[in-house]
Order: C-alpha cells, then structure tokens, then sequence
C-alpha cells in the first residue's frame, strides 16, 4: 500500500485536531428527531443549525449522506429491500414489486393509507441470505415474492384485527 505524501497527512491531521473531543452533537439530535417524530423536518434542520453552529446546508448535507435519516414521513410499517449486488443478482427487484402490489407504496414512497413505506436499500450487509428483505426491523433472508406478500399480508390482517 502506498503511504500517502506530507501535505495529505497534514490536511487529515488539521481535520482531527479541529474536531478533537466534540461528541457529534448534529447526529445524535438528528437521531432523536427521527426517534421521536419518525423523520426529520426542515424545521427541526434549521434548530439543530442554530444551536450547533453549523449551516443548514451543512445539516441537510448529513441527513441526505446518511440513508437511515429520511426528510419525509414513514408509514407505520417500513419495509426495506436491499437492492445490493448479492440480493439484486438473485431476484431482488421481483420482491419490490411483489411489495409495491400488495402494499399500494411505490419504491422510496408510502402508501396513501400511511400503513406502509417502502424502501429500496443498498447492501445490509446479509449477503449471505440474498435476498433480504427487513419489515419493521425484522429481517427476512432467502426472501421470495410470496414470502414478502405473505408477511406483509399477515401485518394487513392484524391491522384490520386491531393489533
């Protein structure tokens, strides 16, 4: 491996010592936003920008960089498909559109009852259970069309039973 030259071991050097014993204030209040309202409103940005000193753009930079924060409201089920390499080539795509028809969401949307968002997602880091599909947290491996249909089924029927 090539070592890197004086001016880049510099420049990170100046980027750590300007950063030296701050906790990350931005992100863990982005977190808590998002824990407690389910994403992260303009508003709640422009907040976080006054009271940590950082620009907005900044702040909407780090929400935008990180793929758990999202800007808009989630349904009351996330479904997430993974879309990596590994879940793609074995027949990912087929299960978002399993999930879209029975779900009502379109990919990276939620579904006009507010029940389901539905998420494409890079890799999960499964890649050994290709493909993977996480509903609620939960993650289902070797996933097929009809095993993502029948799970999210199984949620519609406990809605209607008021579970």
């Amino acid at each position: 491996m090539e070592r890197l030259n004086e001016e880049s071991v510099k420049v990170i050097n100046e980027i750590v010592a300007a950063h030296a014993g701050e906790p990350g204030p931005v992100i863990v209040m982005l977190h808590e936003v998002q824990n407690k309202m389910g994403y992260i409103p303009y508003e709640a940005m422009e907040a976080i920008s006054k009271a940590t000193g950082t620009s907005v753009a900044d702040v909407f930079g780090v929400v935008n960089f990180y793929a758990q924060f999202t800007t808009a409201p989630k349904g009351k089920h996330v479904i997430n498909v993974c879309l990596g390499t590994a879940c793609y080539v074995k027949g990912a795509s087929k299960l978002a559109e399993a999930a879209e028809r029975v779900t009502g969401a379109k990919v990276n949307g939620t579904s006009a009852d507010g029940l389901f968002s539905l998420d494409a997602t890079r890799c999960l880091g499964a890649c050994g259970l290709a493909p993977v599909v996480v509903i609620d947290g939960r993650v289902v491996g070797s996933c097929t069309p009809q095993k993502v249909e029948n799970e999210i089924k199984a949620i519609i029927e406990a809605e209607k039973a008021g579970a």
